[in-house]
């Protein structure tokens, strides 16, 4: 195998090891795909500075997100079917972020529960919820990540309704996944997924099979799961959340300075500038570019993070240089853990964090904290 040099690489290695219906699931956006694609493209169009004959010594990008120290301003962002992926894929991601010191968020959607993350990890991490229709279940999901010792909950805001995504309706892939015969002539062709995927016992979703009633076999689950996504979700429901929870809270899927506004008076700690990786809204803009407005409305209020595109460490530096005070990453770690299992979430976040030490060094700079538009070139 060639050196693995950036994210690209990965993805690559991704695309070969891992069955096309899930290489799908990840590498695809609602509709057109248009806002999926810009959200990669609009970080092309922000150039920087590029300052010499400055002290480029010892440089940190060590820094906190929501006062809990990290390693650099990266946390590994909520994704659905992880473990699908590779074999017991959430566990993994968790304990490469923990060995990397960054934070981990385990989705409501995972394969690999909220317990067998706590169990195989020794630091907190962030549990992501989606607020169902059932609130005795969404009530027991708090309190399991309560009991897990989880230090933030992310609560995601943009997924009342679905996007439709033509690539999974073509494959077959709905919630949980249902192999087509053709699905499974390409399944039998990447063997090293295959042996992941059978070392493992978890292959459905984690936190739902075993604490919701009568969900006992992946029909029901499937039912179950189509019907809870609940559309008449409010503000008052994340008042309502947050009593509940009383421990931090991140609104994830904020792309309206209105509504980040609205988010920060609900009692959010921190607000995630997102538009799901282009998977919903199509014809939005990219979260980069929703940003800065952003960052104006909500001041120093709250924390403004963002995701949605990012495949480099300069990507990272922009949206700090934007306002950010944080990034969430989420493609480009899960092509370094379906090429190679922990091991590619590592090189990812290893590859993220020397292009971020190397980009502030060019832009002159020591410590990633002190970040801001000035890095970013006007003409």
């Amino acid at each position: 195998m060639p050196p693995i040099t950036c994210i690209e690489d990965l993805h690559q290695q991704f695309i070969k090891r891992v069955p096309r219906m899930f290489v799908d699931y990840v590498d695809s956006g609602s509709w057109t795909e248009s806002t999926y694609r810009d959200n990669c493209t609009a970080f092309e169009k922000i150039k920087l500075r590029q300052r010499v004959m400055v002290d480029m010594s010892n440089r940190t990008l060590a820094t906190t997100m929501l006062g809990e120290q990290v390693s650099m301003p990266v946390a590994l962002a909520p994704i659905g079917s992880a473990g699908m992926q590779y074999g017991d894929g959430e566990i993994l991601a968790a304990k490469a972020a923990e060995a990397f010191s960054v934070p981990f968020i385990l989705s409501t959607l995972s394969v690999c529960s909220i317990e067998d993350v706590a169990s195989n990890t020794q630091k907190p991490f962030w549990f992501q919820l989606y607020m169902m229709r059932d609130r005795a279940f969404v009530q027991r999901l708090i309190d399991r990540a309560q009991a897990a010792n989880c230090s933030a909950l992310v609560l995601t805001a943009d997924l009342q309704i679905i996007g439709q995504r033509h690539k999974d309706i073509k494959n077959g892939l709905t919630t949980p996944p249902k192999p087509t015969v053709k699905n499974l002539f390409n399944i039998a062709s990447k063997p090293r997924w295959a042996m992941s995927m059978l070392a493992t016992q978890r292959r459905t979703f984690g936190n739902i099979v075993g604490h919701v009633k009568n969900i006992d076999n992946m029909n029901n689950l499937s039912m179950w799961t189509n019907t809870q996504f609940d559309q008449s979700l409010s503000w008052d429901d994340v008042k309502w959340l947050k009593d509940k929870w009383r421990g931090k809270l991140i609104i994830k899927g904020i792309m309206d300075a209105e509504d980040a506004v609205l988010a920060v008076r609900s009692g959010a700690d921190a607000v995630v500038v997102s538009n799901h990786g282009g998977r919903q809204l199509d014809g939005a803009p990219a979260s980069i570019d929703a940003l800065p407005a952003i960052v104006d409305a909500v001041g120093n209020t709250t924390e403004v993070w963002m995701d949605g595109g990012i495949r480099t460490g300069q990507d990272i530096i922009k949206a700090l240089a934007l306002g950010a005070k944080g990034t969430f990453i989420g493609r480009a770690y899960i092509y370094g853990l379906g090429a190679m299992g922990q091991a590619g979430v590592k090189k990812s976040l290893s590859l993220l964090h020397d292009e971020l030490d190397t980009t502030m060094a060019f832009c002159g700079l020591r410590d990633i904290q002190h970040v801001d538009s000035n890095i970013i070139w006007r003409g």
